[in-house]
């Protein structure tokens, strides 16, 4: 696979920790608000530019994408950014809970995102492809960078560990506690660690024969489609300008940890309580009641899924006959979407049904509680949470070389890459 050293737009040493703000899609508009006040220099101002007008104003309004563009101008202007006179890789560590996983910071061909050298596990929305769009050519400029792993290589790990023994460029603490450190790698440096990974890190991923995206979906498949327009305004192409990249962080898949991701809904589509026990647990039901209990339950093992319903929780566990072997038919999420989701609680399609919400795991198993029993005092309800096991990397890895998709939201990456600590001029 390509991967190519890029001249980074990225914020002053003093401030890196002011600016770097977790990705724009991990909160609502109201949350978004919140999170910019008094902040001025975290780049989810820029990310979510709505956050700068009344609530009453269309997120997606043309203005709304040009007040990005100005107080994108406005940093660089002011010296909160700086943008590098020369191409440069960048090593991206981030230490959560004592675990660390390091990233290669580079830009990746759109051709290999065409041609599935980088492999895709989820389905998009076109609503979020477009705003995603819409903010690069706002921009020009992507910001968001794409989460890729590949399975790892031992002359990359090298490269790496090389540049690691170095002084950081970026070196802080969120204030969710992850630490997060960058290193720079330039042609002409004076660390020769750094200048030979420079020179090694092309010819190494040369050898590796694709990448998968774990997290950012729609920010690939939107930069992606920004490149082939802008081909198609400039016929006289050569593939050297930089639409034709995309900014990613490749890390190896030894170290990455996938949270569940969990599901709420909002009703028993019709059933009673009892009802919907003998559908889930009966003779013909997909899954067999272990145990019932008060206190939170969360699954230990592939097959097991946690339920809340009525403030109790349930320990449930897939009938063996239900098991498949399949790389999709086989995982967690696609058992509960398709043996108790759709043809129980009729959610045919999880990502438009307004009756399901998704519930990322790092928020845990109090969060489904909170949200249930919310629902059922609104009398919307009875409301059902589910508790998954998470997706492993070796099924999402699976999953994508047999070209297949995953139900939409199977997987919950931790920790999150943060967002303007680069950005990448198109």
């Amino acid at each position: 696979m390509i991967v190519k050293p890029f001249a980074a737009v990225r914020p002053t040493a003093s401030v890196a920790d002011q600016v770097a703000a977790l990705p724009y899609d991990v909160y609502d508009r109201v949350e978004a608000v919140a999170a910019v006040d008094g902040e001025p220099l975290s780049f989810l101002n820029i990310d979510r530019p709505e956050t700068q007008f009344p609530a009453d104003v269309d997120m997606y309004a043309p203005e709304v994408y040009a007040k990005a563009r100005e107080l994108f101008d406005a940093r660089r202007a002011d010296g909160t950014f700086v943008t590098e006179s020369a191409p440069c890789f960048y090593l991206y560590e981030l230490t959560m809970n004592e675990r660390s996983q390091t990233g290669v910071v580079a830009c990746c061909a759109i051709d290999d995102y065409l041609e599935n050298v980088i492999k895709k596990h989820e389905n998009t929305l076109e609503k979020k492809e477009l705003d995603r769009i819409r903010h690069i050519d706002a921009l020009d400029a992507q910001t968001g960078p794409i989460f890729l792993t590949y399975r790892d290589s031992d002359a990359i790990d090298i490269l790496v560990a090389a540049v690691k023994k170095t002084a950081p460029l970026y070196d802080f603490a969120g204030e969710d506690g992850v630490t997060h450190r960058v290193w720079r790698m330039a042609a002409a440096s004076e660390e020769t660690a750094c200048s030979q990974a420079y020179a090694g890190l092309v010819a190494a991923f040369a050898k590796v024969p694709c990448a998968y995206i774990a997290d950012g979906h729609h920010r690939a498949a939107s930069a992606v489609k920004v490149g082939l327009a802008r081909r198609e305004a400039n016929p006289g192409y050569d593939g050297t300008e930089e639409f034709n990249y995309f900014m990613s962080v490749l890390f190896p898949a030894s170290q990455l940890s996938i949270l569940a991701y969990n599901r709420v809904v909002r009703d028993l589509n019709g059933l009673t309580k009892d009802e919907f026990l003998n559908a889930l647990a009966g003779e013909n039901g997909p899954f067999e009641i272990i145990h019932k209990q008060e206190s939170q339950l969360e699954p230990i093992d592939k097959g097991a899924v946690g339920m809340y319903l009525d403030r109790e929780w349930y320990g449930l566990g897939v009938k063996p006959e239900f098991e498949s072997s399949d790389p999709v038919e086989g995982l967690d999420v696609s058992i509960l979407q398709e043996k108790v989701l759709a043809p129980i609680l009729g959610i045919g399609d999880p990502r438009t049904d307004g009756r399901i919400e998704f519930v990322g795991g790092i928020r845990g198993l109090r969060e489904l509680e909170r949200k249930v029993n919310r629902i059922d005092a609104s009398g919307d309800g009875p409301a059902v949470a589910f508790a998954m096991f998470p997706t492993s990397i070796d099924e999402l890895l699976n999953v994508a070389d047999a070209g297949r998709l995953m139900p939409p939201k199977s997987t919950w990456f931790e920790p999150k890459l943060r967002s303007g600590l680069f950005a990448h001029l198109i």
